[in-house]
């Protein structure tokens, strides 16, 4: 192969391209070090599932960002903002992609794991691998998506365990209108994942629902263990969350696909 259409080489020529680019940009999405984390998972990801699965990371990136942003000053006088007025540092790179990650180079493994080093796309895990991997970022987009619409416009917010009221902000809350802007934006990262080629529409279905599942699980860890145990953080939750929704997704893969 051309070294030059290796898809390692066009993996470090195009993020070290976009992030110099996004380094100048007068308008900051991630930290100085988050940058750095999220050249070398962009080089990872192209390298393992090239464009489609770089296409699938980067539409969950731009538009997690963005959902982030929603309704910004009313979060930040109520103290319910991200901090850093929603800059992403290295912590939520991986504990949004970490699982999403392992799928790409799980499938780079199966690909390439033959004598001849050639790739072998009979393996039935790889599907379920792409499978997980577009589940991962449903998951993490719609939870990233029903938090922030919930903080921002939720009118009533309950206590997942409870179903009490509670505070808008409150770790494990949920609200009609961030359920359903959570559920929307699973369906709509599942497609992504469908056009580019990496799920076909009944995955689209199981990703939508491993989302589900695991935004669910989610809200349960952060109204009854997040609060007691120091370590877990929001970007162990959040890797906690991917992971249930690639594994979900693959389970229901094998069960149905």
């Amino acid at each position: 192969m051309d070294v030059w259409l290796n898809p390692w080489t066009i993996a470090l020529i195009l993020n070290t391209g976009l992030i110099a680019f996004a380094l100048v940009a007068p308008k900051k999405l991630l930290t100085p070090a988050g940058y750095g984390h999220a050249w070398a998972l962009g080089v990872l990801v192209w390298g393992t599932l090239g464009w489609q699965g770089y296409g699938v990371v980067m539409f969950y990136f731009l538009v997690g960002s963005g959902v982030t942003r929603i309704g910004m000053a009313e979060k930040e006088a109520a103290g319910i903002a991200e901090g850093r007025s929603g800059m992403r540092g290295p912590e939520n790179v991986w504990g949004s992609a970490l699982t999403g990650t392992l799928c790409g180079l799980g499938i780079l493994a199966l690909s390439y794991g033959q004598p001849d080093a050639q790739p072998d796309t009979s393996s039935p895990w790889i599907p379920l691998l792409a499978l997980g991997y577009v589940a991962s970022f449903a998951t993490k987009l719609s939870d990233t998506t029903a938090s922030e619409v919930g903080k921002a416009y939720g009118r009533r917010t309950f206590l997942i365990t409870t179903l009490r009221p509670v505070p808008r902000g409150t770790e494990g809350a949920v609200s009609l209108e961030g359920t359903l802007a959570g559920l929307g934006a699973s369906v709509v990262l599942a497609l992504v994942g469908w056009g580019v080629g990496l799920v076909g529409l009944g995955g689209v279905l199981i990703c939508v629902l491993a989302a589900f599942v695991a935004t669910t699980v989610e809200s349960l860890i952060g109204a009854t263990l997040q609060s007691q145990w120091r370590w877990l953080t929001n970007e162990v939750v959040n890797l906690i969350n991917t992971t249930v929704g690639a594994l979900v997704a693959i389970a229901l893969g094998v069960a149905v696909l």
